[in-house]
């Protein structure tokens, strides 16, 4: 985007407002969001693993701990993109929820009950049972069209590992692992299928625009980042398979692609088999562009680990999304939401995102990342 374009979208933001120069461009903004909100489990006892989120688990998860815990979210949720635009984000994507329930709580805190929240939700078959889950106001957004679409993937190796681990626990012989190294095993049945999170697909109407969203939380790096790839670069094949097919139907496709991926920009997983592009100017028709790459780049990250950042929350688009044709909605520029309220404020841990430990109730172990679209105004 030009400097002009870019100075008069700051001034105009969401509202039009008349300079008197018949030259002045206005812009109407909207703002699209995803958060990892990092074990949003109520304290009830479901049919998941949710053993450790409960008063006498754990993490001895209160009902006090649970409302303070959607009142800090809540806060992230009204305040993400209000740098540029002063309304809550149109759409906001979700990772890590437990069920419709904790969704339905979280819409009626007070600072988002007033926004008109509806919810696009389906239960996966993740073991622990965490979704992912789409926002919207309903006032801007139309849906159209949902469904989720199941990851099938396999891995026999740790399949036969897992019946092996669980006979010497029933003969009461010491496996010689870890509790981290023993949750590989949870979600993995005996056929080798790997139970994780569905891709969730969502079209609607915003502001009378059609566009599509999907969210994602591909497989995590248990049992090691290199033996865990696979997974990852097979979540990857799934949504460029999802992302082609509407391709094919709409050529002008409108699409974010969004989640945590635990992986980077640079991963193979995004990189190559999604094909999402770092550079906007290498992006073709019927190809992906990802913001978050220049971000990665310069050590900007949403999770630290072992004093490393990295980027695993990100934001990917479509090339209809880049044109210079701002007579409807198109991309203007992506962050990440990493105030200082929620860093840890001190300790080794000083500058991470700030997530629950020694029973306090924090926000989560990742920052969100957002994005915002822009129209010229009439």
């Amino acid at each position: 985007m030009n400097k002009k374009i870019a100075l008069f979208f700051l001034l105009f933001a969401v509202f039009s407002i008349s300079t008197g120069n018949a030259q002045d461009k206005k812009y109407k903004v909207q703002t699209i969001a995803f958060y990892n909100v990092e074990n949003l489990f109520d304290t009830i006892n479901g049919p998941n693993n949710d053993e450790e989120w409960l008063p006498d688990g754990n993490m001895h998860w209160t009902g006090t701990k649970y409302k303070l815990k959607l009142q800090h979210l809540s806060r992230v949720l009204s305040e993400l993109g209000s740098g540029e635009n002063p309304q809550p984000p149109a759409v906001i994507g979700l990772a890590e929820i437990e069920n419709r329930g904790v969704l339905e709580d979280l819409i009626k805190q007070p600072l988002l009950a007033s926004k008109g929240y509806g919810i696009i939700h389906f239960d996966s078959p993740d073991k622990r049972g965490i979704d992912v889950a789409l926002l919207y106001r309903k006032s801007v957004f139309k849906p159209l069209s949902y469904k989720k679409v199941p990851l099938m993937i396999f891995d026999k190796e740790r399949a036969k590992e897992k019946k092996d681990v669980e006979k010497q626990v029933a003969e009461g012989k010491n496996t010689g692992k870890t509790e981290e190294e023993m949750s590989v095993y949870i979600n993995v049945d005996y056929s080798g299928r790997i139970y994780t999170r569905d891709q969730l697909v969502v079209t609607g109407l915003l502001d009378g625009e059609e566009v599509s969203f999907v969210v994602n939380h591909w497989p995590s790096r248990s049992g090691g980042e290199k033996k865990s790839a696979p997974n990852r670069e097979a979540a990857a094949a799934l949504n460029k398979k999802i992302i082609d097919s509407l391709y094919a139907k709409n050529p002008n496709l409108k699409l974010v692609t969004m989640g945590d991926l635990n992986d980077g920009p640079y991963n193979a997983s995004v990189k190559e088999v999604l094909g999402a592009k770092g550079n906007r100017d290498d992006v073709k028709p019927g190809g992906l562009y990802n913001p978050m790459y220049p971000m990665s780049e310069k050590g900007i990250g949403t999770l630290a680990h072992r004093d490393a950042w990295d980027l695993f929350d990100q934001m990917i688009i479509t090339e209809p999304l880049l044109k210079k044709d701002y007579t409807s909605y198109r991309y203007w520029k992506a962050g990440v939401y990493n105030k200082t309220y929620l860093t840890q404020p001190s300790g080794a841990f000083k500058g991470y995102p700030l997530r629950n430990s020694n029973g306090e109730v924090g926000y989560s172990d990742h920052f969100a990342v957002y994005l915002y679209f822009i129209k010229e105004l009439k």
